[in-house]
């Protein structure tokens, strides 16, 4: 049992252990309770106070950040017054260049155009003047063109007068030789002026079969042909009943230029009079055959001019391969000489080689046979030496040993042993 004494009253009285416990327990837990709440206030106001402390800081911070921003925004305000100011200043001067740019453009853009004007000017004066000269100059040909038109309008009828009397007055066989002679006498006509080394003879080798007419073959100062043109003249009456066209002579003059090495081919020919081709100027056809042309007789004596200025500008390089094929030539004379030298070499140097060989096998041979002679001589050396050390080592004495007749005979004779 536990007593307990009231601290009001100062009575005491008894309880038992259980409610004394339990009395204990409730002072315990009251107690607890009491220091709890007052730890709790204590740190709620201990709390309260470092919240305090840090607000006050937060507010200083803040009021110190508020101080440092409104700086920093008066300094970059500052900055961005004095860049404009700066940039105000160069836009300023950006502007007077440009008014001064302006006005040198303005000034240079007048002179310009003002040149661009004189320019102008000037040109359309030389056109003018140009243009007068030229109206003076196309008149002045204009007259000469129809003079020469005209001029050459009365040569054509000249020549249809002259063929269309030819045509009455001579016979099939007078027609063909009538053009002959007309480009014959042409040519000697201009012989001696155009063509001073050149020579232009009927063609009477008929040996292959067939001949031309007229072979032209021109020379140079060397002598050298640098030109040659087989020539054949075909007319026809208008009245012949058998008309032939001018191919049908192509073939047999292609054969003809060949067989007499002729470089050109052409046909003088008045057949097929109303083919606007033939009549039209120089035709060329070698697509038929090469180097073949075929023209009326007033183109005779310009187509022997055009090619013979065509073979002169050629007549270099015809000199370069002359000489050429002539050193061409002395090269492979002089190849074939080396070659022969080559040739005679190699077979003197074959022989001297197998001779040389030969010799070499039989110098072997008497080496080899020398070897052996040599051999057989040191081996019959050896056998003389081993001989004559053989007679020096004998004696009588070794002679007799082991044979006492022979010992005793020399002995009779006296011979020491």
């Amino acid at each position: 049992m536990q007593e307990i004494k009231c601290p009001h009253c100062g009575q005491v009285f008894t309880i038992d252990e259980a409610n004394y416990a339990s009395i204990v327990q409730q002072i315990r837990d009251h107690a607890f309770a009491e220091e709890l709440e007052q730890r709790k206030n204590e740190a709620l106001r201990a709390m309260q106070a470092e919240n305090e402390t840090r607000l006050t800081q937060l507010k200083a911070q803040l009021e110190n950040a508020e101080t440092e921003k409104e700086l920093a925004v008066r300094n970059a305000l500052a900055k961005e017054q004095e860049k404009a100011l700066g940039q105000t200043r160069e836009l300023e001067i950006l502007r007077s260049e440009l008014a001064a740019q302006q006005k040198i453009a303005e000034a240079e853009r007048a002179a310009a155009v003002e040149a661009e004007r004189t320019a102008r000017e000037k040109a359309v004066s030389e056109l003018k003047n140009r243009l007068i000269l030229t109206q003076s100059a196309f008149e002045q040909e204009k007259l000469r063109l129809s003079s020469e038109n005209e001029q050459r309008i009365r040569q054509k009828d000249e020549e249809i007068a002259y063929y269309k009397d030819l045509k009455t007055r001579l016979s099939t066989k007078m027609v063909g030789e009538s053009l002959e002679q007309h480009c014959e006498i042409e040519f000697n006509r201009l012989r001696m002026s155009a063509f001073p080394r050149a020579a232009f003879d009927k063609d009477n080798d008929a040996r292959e079969g067939s001949k031309g007419d007229y072979i032209f073959r021109d020379y140079d100062e060397d002598g050298t042909e640098y030109i040659s043109i087989m020539f054949e003249m075909k007319n026809e009456m208008s009245e012949t009943a058998t008309k032939h066209k001018n191919e049908d002579f192509f073939k047999k003059l292609d054969k003809d230029r060949r067989e007499k090495k002729c470089e050109y081919a052409v046909l003088v020919s008045v057949l097929e009079a109303d083919n606007e081709l033939y009549n039209t100027g120089i035709v060329d056809v070698s697509y038929r055959f090469p180097k073949m042309y075929v023209i009326r007789p007033q183109f005779f004596l310009p187509l022997i001019s055009l090619l013979t200025n065509a073979s002169k500008g050629s007549l270099e390089y015809r000199r370069k391969l002359q000489l050429a094929e002539r050193q061409n030539l002395d090269v492979e004379d002089f190849n074939r000489q080396l070659l022969d030298f080559k040739d005679k070499f190699s077979r003197n140097y074959r022989l001297a080689s197998e001779r040389f060989q030969k010799a070499i096998e039989e110098i072997d041979k008497t080496i080899d046979h020398l070897q052996k002679t040599k051999d057989a001589l040191l081996s019959s050396e050896n056998n003389l030496r081993l001989a004559n050390s053989k007679a020096e080592e004998l004696s009588v004495k070794k002679l007799t040993r082991g044979n006492p007749t022979m010992r005793r005979k020399f002995e009779d004779a006296g011979v020491e042993l």
